[in-house]
């Protein structure tokens, strides 16, 4: 994006929702808060207030795919948050592909030297952080050609 503009992510799961943040310049991504999940229009209202209080231009929303490339089951889940977040709001929606979203954050964490027992929580901010920091570094990747 070449105006200054921050970005929002999601990663959205059947019990949570994790929601991260860029920087201004599209640079870095920040875990902001994980969201207990209600409904699809529940959850698609909230992450839209978060969205507008953080002056959000774009939401990236995970999607999963099976093995064979697929739209899986939560990937399907994911298109239709997509979809409800559109309807209800003036932001655009893109669905990115999460894959090992959770597994890099659950890296992290050890390499962090997060103690065990800490490291048994939830992982959908650093997930959703995850999937924002490899679409911006595709986005950064795109401009440097």
């Amino acid at each position: 994006m070449s105006d200054l503009a921050r970005i929002l992510a999601v990663d959205p799961g059947d019990k949570r929702l994790g929601i991260a943040i860029s920087d201004l310049t599209g640079t870095i991504a920040s875990p902001v808060c994980v969201l207990t999940h209600v409904s699809r229009e529940e959850n698609a209202l909230a992450i839209l207030a978060i969205a507008e209080e953080k002056e959000v231009k774009l939401i990236v929303i995970g999607q999963a795919f099976n093995w064979d490339g697929e739209i899986s089951s939560q990937g399907r889940k994911s298109t239709r948050l997509a979809d409800k977040i559109r309807t209800l709001g003036s932001i655009p929606v893109i669905l990115w592909d999460e894959y090992g979203s959770t597994s890099i954050a659950r890296n992290a964490r050890r390499m962090m030297n997060v103690s065990r027992k800490k490291r048994s929580g939830h992982l959908d901010d650093l997930a959703a952080t995850v999937i924002l920091q490899t679409y911006l570094d595709s986005q950064s990747s795109l401009g440097e050609s």
